[in-house]
């Protein structure tokens, strides 16, 4: 059976979804993309420039679990074309900040200009990997991540940058995909299933598990819904947790 390495599945990775920002970026303005994201109302999307609502690839919506206070700093891991930021930025007002962290140029690029679009100055995005952002040590009060840390090999490495990034009390909010069973071996190993959120779901326990290993405490697992009736798609969960860095 074919395998793929960590370098190919980033690789992949990158080129799908500047694929995705690099078509999203041609809708332009406001308005010319009618097709909306089921995950989000219409008061939310109102008024968000359409390459952000169209570059939206998320399972959930992070942003409405994660009860956000005025003047709270919220950090996005896979912040794509900035849409649950932007989210982020209306709760915590002028007196707040968000930070987008993408790994993928074309992605940083929409969401900046959606940000200008906006004329948000509350929100800033960075090209880097989530597994090692520029993001100082304990600067923040809100991680949230919306279908991402399915997609990278290393979930160790992206739950110890949360909690070495959160303050003491901090709040992770996380929608992924993970499983109820294991995935076929030929699935799992399919690059297009990987760039699809798919091939990288992890057992519930398996991902859980890693984020208690990282040090985070309260893990809850929020909701779980199966992304399709049959086959091994049935096994996919569409899921959403939340845990805090210990105060």
């Amino acid at each position: 059976m074919t395998t793929i390495d960590n370098d190919q599945i980033k690789s992949a990775v990158q080129d799908r979804y500047a694929e995705v920002a690099r078509s999203a970026d041609g809708c332009g303005g406001t308005s010319c993309c009618s097709e909306e994201s089921a995950l989000y109302t219409v008061d939310q999307i109102q008024g968000l420039p359409s390459g952000a609502v169209t570059a939206s690839a998320g399972c959930g919506n992070p942003s409405a679990l994660a009860s956000l206070q005025v003047g709270e700093t919220v950090v996005d891991f896979g912040s794509g074309g900035g849409i649950d930021c932007f989210l982020a930025a209306r709760e915590v007002g002028e007196s707040g900040t968000v930070i987008g962290v993408d790994m993928t140029p074309d992605m940083v690029e929409l969401a900046k200009k959606n940000a200008q679009t906006l004329g948000l100055s509350n929100v800033t995005f960075h090209l880097a990997d989530m597994e090692d952002t520029p993001i100082p040590d304990a600067s923040v009060d809100v991680i949230m991540s919306n279908c991402v840390i399915c997609l990278t090999p290393d979930k160790d490495a992206v739950f110890r940058e949360a909690l070495r990034i959160l303050r003491p009390g901090g709040r992770l909010f996380v929608s992924d995909m993970l499983l109820a069973a294991p995935l076929p071996p030929e699935e799992a190993a399919d690059t297009d299933n990987w760039v699809s959120c798919l091939a990288g779901a992890e057992l519930t326990d398996t991902y859980l598990g890693r984020m208690d290993k990282a040090g985070f405490a309260d893990i809850e697992v929020l909701s779980a819904n199966p992304l399709s009736s049959e086959g091994w798609r049935a096994n996919i969960r569409s899921t959403d947790v939340k845990a805090t860095k210990p105060a």
